[in-house]
């Protein structure tokens, strides 16, 4: 029986455990008074094998992610012998559970063994880390594990095949037998004897009722037993219940103790009711589930804890069966029903299905939940009773692995423990979906129940899929209860239960994973952890429980790292290893708001090595900065000073004293240590938050910075740091914020304003000589250092002067002495002095301004500022000028007497001001044409000013009338911005701007910009007298630019041709001439101009060979280099040329080639070979070769128009050649037939390579269509009989390319004819493709593409001779063409192919007919002269 103890109860021993020996596991949920102790305590003595603890380091074994459990918990209760008994945890899964923990996940559990990944400078705390430890604690159950080795050997009783667990434990043999053990692993019954192990063959299935009273055991031959476990009776034998030769896989107890179900090798599952009548037992068996329906291979029935005996559930008793492909729940009361399937998903075929059941609580009810998996998923079912009484079933988050899952159990309502087909077992949590542990399961050499799947012991008539899946079946291996689960090994047999909280911390402990061991107790302590075990009681209670053991750990933690330090070697190497321990003992302790324990115990602990109490003093920082340590005590304070001032660290203990309690510190030594230091910021702390001194700080810096600057030497970098913290504090102060951080007390504010001003305005500073000292030195001091931040400080602070009558006498008084100190003093420049009234301005124009300003100090300024005399910072002086106005202080000062001396000074800024405000805008273009800084900005005003509402019609036309005043000097500025402002504004004043730009190449620039083409807004503006504009700019470029002359002439369309003509004839511009004639469509008149050209240039070359064959040595090289520009001259003129006439010939017809001939080619290779004929007179080798080469081009690209016969017989009328010896022209009929030669060799090499290509092609083509076609099928698609219905009649077959088969009269029913190919052919397409395409064949509407709809087809008649012989099928190939698939088919052969010819072979097969016929290929008639190819796709593959 179970025995189950009340709460308290288990709180007191567990207590009283803890506190007796802390560093023994125990399972305090579990370990009650000595009557009641569990299993797992009992077997935590044991040890596996009786192996020795290994040694790592000995062996070279790496670190795991889970620490080895077994070697560290199995040898520790090695004296007591205490016995076990099965308590029922899951009934108190309420209570045992950790609550808090319900909504709360985690990330991936980081390793807890190796620390390697934690080697860095600085170990800190990762609070999102998860170490879980070690989970599960695995025993060996020795007693067992003993007895069933010395049962197979003494009394054979065979291996074991099957446990089970309840308040006992029963194992089952190969030889039929059944071994009872009572909670202290004793021998209590062996049930059975050999003969009815013959007789029966191995026990395949075992189940105990739920009070421990009767056992049934099923048999590898079908028989089912059941036994009295009081007595050790035999009370039924049932041979009955199934079909006979199928071996029991399951047979299972429901909640009724009348009640089992069973479930055979044949996949069948049965009901057995026992009943008593008259001292008489018998069994009804009725079936459930039928094996030929697909079979059953595993069966759950739900079994209530007693917690829930009364739940509302049970009254339907519910099983759950998994078949090879789906999940079934069924209810066994009242009447049979099935209440929900639900198929799997899919997975190997191998795999084995899983069913547990657990009642879980969810939203505050506990319902049974069923897990289910086969293969790497685990599916949860909710199932809870509605009112109406109806069961309903609700899907949950599914669990995702990546393995084969063998065995699924439930160890407590939160966490699964799986094993998968590599014996490796893997605890889950199920709310967070994560895996907690992972434990190797080889050495158990888990039994598998294969034998039985297969039904070996009766002959093995079961299904392959039953037998695929029982290669992996250990059912029977697995016993889960009371939040304890059994596995069978061959030899042995293993407990795993969830460790308490206590045991997991201790395990990482011994393993000396002490930061592993803190991260799990902290998340016990947030209620973050998983598969928490022993916590009871409110969060309170827990974490005040937890925190203890937190604190110990602390302490042995300390103590460890002082002990393993090592003694000799680097001091880095010692600094690294307290690096990694300090931080997180720290960490710790404030994270358990226990700052009393670093400052007492723990650094009365690290004192002691020199190097820890480094490392903890300088850890310290990063607390004291994030706040998180506000107060140290005066030992510790003192020790932090010397230690940072010792080692040069003034940064850091400057961050430390800034974010301290004052209390804490000595502050004459502090300030001592930070005045030496320079640590400004820190005294400044001490002096403001200690002795609230906000004065004397400023007087210290003062006397530092003033000396210096009243001496004017310059500041050092220091120095400048400290002048810049003055003025930051001074605001602050002023401001009523606390510097470096935070606020100034409340009561305080209003007082240190007023003390910061009083010490402002002091005539004299406390330690000084008064005659030597000029008077305000604070604020002379300020203002030399940095006048234009010390006026925005005082700015700021009086932007928070509203009703404060002393703090405004204050602001009048800074004000004055301000005046008193800067004005008529030659020590400030114009800027510091501008600055000062630009402030005095802003000041002066708020509305509520109480401030009184002396009006002559102004003009004096203005003086000043204006004083023309004074060159030097003009633009200085202007910006502060400018400044000054524009805040409003152009009220103090009179226009007129001001605009005079701004003209005078040359401010040009300062006039436009004036101007702008007196609407003066003509004169501001004055301004900015005499300002040498501004003048480019001319242009985008003048275009805003026109373009923008605004400005009346007047003022608009006095700046037009101006602008057209200074046009010229504004086209000198910039021409082309110049242009822009003409389109937008001035079009219609072209012509007078014009004759304002007197200079010519002024106009040609001014010109070239305005006519260019534009894009955007403005590319349709008409100019006025366009033609005139762009005749004038042509004669402009022909003189200026004449380079730009053809691309002009190319793209602009507004110029009169015969105006244009005549302009460039003028200027001898021959190539835009030829271009303009050309146009004109006087293409001679053209060709003569360019001829001219080129005999001129010819003419200039052959002078030179005359010179160069006359001349002397000494100007070879001048020579040379004229020779070739020369040259250039003559091969740029002579392309002009060929371009032109191939341009001409190509557009002319063939009977006006003729003239073209005569009149463009022939003089032109006349003006060439006469050249060539004067040159070669001179001896001048190099130009002789180069004209001879032009001259053959010329005969090359007259060869396209003009036929080699003629070119030869003009050449030798020619006068020049006709009288010569053919030697001369040898060198131009030889280049014409090397031409011939070269283009005879193309032609054959094209014609040999489309010859091969055609030929390719049409093999492939004539392989694809004698291909035989094979049907898939030997039925018509479309009536589904044999192709042969009648044996006597003679039945047309049609069998398409795809493979389907049809009569000739069913395709007719179906009407998937569509147009004919003669009087006398159908076409025809495949109904069965056809219509899986959305439809039946349509006729191609579209006979230009040259489409084919319809499938390769072959008709075949069957004629039958006789009744019994086989119908002779004769093959008549009708024709072919292509459907869609076959294009795309056949398309893919011809990219692969491509070559020249392919794409006019294809177009010719594809458009053989004219194009109103339907675009089909169609069979040639013997004497035709068309030629046709029949098409067939490529043979289908078989299937």
């Amino acid at each position: 029986m179970v025995v189950v103890e009340e709460e308290e109860e288990e709180k007191e021993a567990a207590a009283e455990k803890d506190k007796a020996s802390p560093s023994v596991h125990v399972n305090t949920a579990m370990s009650e008074s000595p009557d009641a102790r569990s299993l797992l305590s009992a077997s935590s003595q044991l040890n596996l094998m009786e192996m020795d603890a290994i040694d790592d380091k000995e062996f070279d074994i790496p670190q795991v992610d889970t620490p080895p459990t077994l070697e560290s918990i199995l040898n520790e209760l090695e004296d007591e012998e205490e016995p076990f008994v099965l308590e029922d945890t899951c009934m108190l899964n309420t209570d045992n559970m950790d609550a808090h923990s319900c909504d709360t996940s985690s990330l991936a559990s980081s390793d807890s063994g190796d620390p390697a990944h934690l080697k860095r400078k600085r170990r800190t705390v990762d609070l999102n880390a998860t170490v879980h430890g070690s989970v599960l604690r695995h025993s060996l159950l020795k007693g067992i594990s003993a007895q069933i080795v010395s049962a197979a050997d003494k009394v054979d009783a065979g291996l074991p095949t099957a446990i089970t667990v309840s308040g006992v434990i029963a194992v089952g043999t190969s030889h039929g037998l059944a071994l009872v053990f009572d909670t202290n692993q004793a021998l209590r019954l062996c049930l059975g004897t050999k003969a009815t192990g013959a007789e029966f063959g191995a026990v395949s299935a075992l189940s105990i009722n739920h009070d421990c009273s009767r056992l049934l055991c099923g048999f590898a031959k079908g028989q089912i037993t059941m036994w009295d476990l009081a007595s050790g009776k035999l009370l039924r034998t049932i041979t009955d219940a199934h079909p006979p030769g199928t071996a029991i896989l399951h047979v299972k107890f429901t909640d009724d103790p009348t009640l089992a179900v069973c479930n055979d090798s044949g996949g069948s599952v049965f009901e057995l009711a026992f009943r008593r009548v008259m001292g008489m037992r018998s069994c009804d068996s009725r079936c459930l589930f039928s094996g030929s329906k697909g079979e059953v291979c595993c069966i759950e029935p739900l079994r209530a804890p007693p917690d829930f005996k009364d739940h509302p559930i049970t009254q339907y008793s519910l099983l759950a069966m998994a078949s090879l492909t789906k999940i079934l729940v069924i209810g066994l009361k009242p009447s049979l029903k099935v209440w929900m399937t639900f198929p799997y998903s899919k997975s190997d075929p191998a795999s084995v299905p899983q069913l547990a059941w657990q009642f879980v609580p969810v939203q505050k009810m506990v319902n049974p939940i069923l897990a289910f998996c086969k293969g790497d998923t685990v599916h949860f079912l909710l199932v809870k009773k509605e009112e109406t009484g109806t069961i309903h079933v609700i899907k949950q988050k599914q669990l995702h692995l990546s393995c084969d899952i063998i065995s699924l159990s439930w160890i407590n309502s939160r966490t699964l423990v799986l094993v998968d087909s590599h014996e490796k077992l893997q605890v889950v949590d199920r709310p967070s979906q994560e895996v907690l542990e992972t434990l190797d399961l080889e050495q158990v050499q888990l039994v598998y129940n294969s034998r039985h799947f297969k039904s070996l012991a009766t002959g093995g008539n079961v299904s392959q899929a039953l037998a695929l899946v029982g290669e992996k079946a250990c059912y029977q291996s697995v016993s889960s209860y009371a939040g304890q689960i059994v596995y069978l090994g061959t030899k042995s047999a293993h407990i795993m239960a969830l460790r308490n909280w206590r045991e997991r911390i201790d395990c990482l402990l011994k393993q000396e994973h002490f930061v592993e061991a803190l991260s799990l107790a902290w998340s016990f302590h947030e209620g973050t952890a998983k598969a928490v075990v022993g916590l009871f009681g409110d969060p309170l209670k827990r974490k005040g429980v937890v925190g203890d053991k937190m604190v110990e750990i602390l302490f042995q933690f300390a103590e460890h790292a002082l002990k393993k330090c090592p003694d000799q070697g680097k001091i880095q190497v010692m600094e690294q290893h307290f690096h990694d321990v300090v931080p997180v003992l720290v960490d710790y302790c404030l994270l358990l708001k226990r700052a009393d324990l670093i400052f007492n115990q723990l650094y009365a602990q690290l004192v002691e090595n020199m190097v820890a109490k480094g490392v903890f003093l300088e850890s310290l920082e990063s607390y004291i900065v994030a706040d998180r340590l506000c107060h140290l005590t005066t030992p510790i304070m003192r020790d932090l000073l010397a230690h940072y001032h010792g080692n040069g660290m003034m940064d850091s203990l400057e961050r430390c004293i800034v974010h301290l309690d004052v209390t804490s510190l000595d502050i004459q030594q502090v300030v001592q240590v930070c005045w030496e230091n320079q640590l400004y910021d820190a005294m400044i702390y001490v002096f403001n938050s200690g002795m609230n001194d906000y004065i004397t700080p400023m007087e210290k810096l003062f006397a530092v910075i003033g000396p210096q600057l009243r001496a004017g030497r310059s500041l050092k970098d220091e120095e400048v740091v400290m002048g810049n913290k003055l003025l930051v504090y001074i605001s602050c102060c002023l401001a009523g914020r606390a510097y470096p951080l935070g606020d100034i007390p409340e009561d305080l504010v209003v007082q240190v304003k007023y003390q910061v001003f009083e010490f402002l305005i002091r005539l004299h500073s406390a330690d000084s000589l008064e005659e030597e000292e000029e008077v305000f030195p604070f604020i002379r001091t300020l203002l030399h250092f940095d006048t234009r931040e010390f006026l925005n400080v005082l700015a700021m602070t009086f932007e928070d002067f509203k009703n404060d009558k002393q703090a405004l006498e204050y602001q009048q008084r800074i004000v004055d002495i301000l005046l008193q100190v800067m004005v008529d003093n030659p020590d400030f420049t114009p800027s510091q002095v501008g600055g000062l009234f630009t402030f005095l301005a802003r000041q002066l124009a708020k509305p509520d301004n109480t401030l009184f300003v002396n009006r002559k100090l102004f003009d004096q300024v203005l003086e000043f500022l204006c004083c023309p005399d004074d060159d030097s910072r003009h633009t200085e002086r202007q910006q502060v000028l400018l400044e000054l106005l524009q805040v409003g202080g152009v009220v103090q000062f009179n226009e007129g007497r001001l605009l005079a001396l701004a003209e005078k000074a040359k401010f040009y800024q300062i006039c436009e001001f004036l101007y702008e405000k007196k609407h003066l805008y003509d004169r501001i273009i004055d301004c900015y044409l005499r300002d040498p800084l501004r003048k480019g900005e001319i242009f985008s005003y003048i275009h805003n000013l026109l373009s923008m509402p605004g400005y009346s019609p007047e003022e608009k036309q006095t700046v037009r009338d101006k602008v057209l005043q200074h046009i010229k000097e504004l086209v000198t500025l910039d021409p082309s911005k110049s242009a822009d402002l003409v389109v937008f504004h001035f079009a219609k004043e072209v012509q007078q701007i014009i004759c304002e730009l007197q200079d010519d190449q002024l106009l040609f620039q001014f010109l070239s910009c305005l006519l260019e083409p534009r894009e955007g807004h403005h590319s349709g503006t008409i100019l006025p007298q366009e033609q005139d504009l762009h005749e004038l700019l042509l004669d402009l470029l022909c003189r200026f630019g004449p380079n730009q002359l053809l691309s002009f002439l190319q793209t602009s369309q507004h110029y009169r041709l015969e105006e244009a003509i005549q302009i460039t004839q003028k200027y001898h511009r021959n190539e835009a001439t030829a271009y303009l004639l050309e146009k004109k469509g006087d293409v001679h008149g053209a060709f003569t101009v360019l001829l001219e050209t080129l005999k001129e240039n010819l003419s200039l070359l052959t002078a030179e060979s005359d010179r160069g064959a006359d001349g002397g040595e000494g100007r070879q090289d001048e020579e040379e280099r004229d020779s070739e520009s020369k040259l250039t001259g003559v091969k740029d003129s002579l392309n002009d040329i060929i371009v032109l006439c191939h341009r001409n010939s190509d557009s002319l017809y063939q009977q006006q080639r003729e003239v073209v001939v005569s009149a463009l080619w022939f003089p032109l290779l006349e003006t060439m070979m006469a050249s060539q004929k004067l040159v070669k007179g001179l001896n001048d080798e190099h130009t002789f070769e180069v004209l001879k080469e032009l001259t053959m081009k010329v005969l090359n690209c007259m060869s396209t128009f003009i036929s080699l016969p003629a070119i030869i017989q003009r050449i030798l009328k020619d006068p020049v050649y006709g009288k010569g010896k053919l030697a001369e022209i040898q060198g131009l009929i030889l280049g014409m037939l090397d031409t011939f030669n070269y283009e005879q060799t193309l032609l054959e090499t094209t014609t040999s390579l489309l010859n091969h290509d055609l030929h390719w092609s049409l093999a492939h083509l004539r392989a694809a269509v004698t291909r035989g076609l094979h049907p898939r099928q030997d039925y018509c698609n479309i009536c589904l009989q044999q192709y042969k219905r009648r044996q006597d009649s003679a039945e047309e077959i049609i069998v398409f390319s795809c493979g389907h088969l049809y009569h000739h009269q069913c395709l007719q029913q179906k009407d998937s004819g569509w147009g004919f190919t003669s009087e006398l052919q159908q076409r025809w397409s495949c109904y069965k493709c056809s219509s899986s395409q959305g439809g039946r064949g349509v006729p191609s509407t579209e006979p230009k593409r040259g489409r084919s709809t319809s499938l390769a087809q072959t008709r075949v008649t069957s004629v039958s001779h006789d009744a019994g012989a086989e119908a002779h099928r004769k093959k008549v190939f009708v024709d072919a063409t292509l459907d869609l698939q076959q294009e795309q088919s056949w398309d893919q052969l011809r990219c692969l192919y491509r070559g020249p010819s392919r794409l006019s072979i294809l177009s010719e097969l594809s458009h053989c007919h004219s194009s109103d016929k339907t675009g089909l290929l169609f069979p040639a008639q013997p004497g035709t002269d068309h030629f046709q190819l029949k098409l067939s796709p490529p043979p289908l593959l078989e299937e």
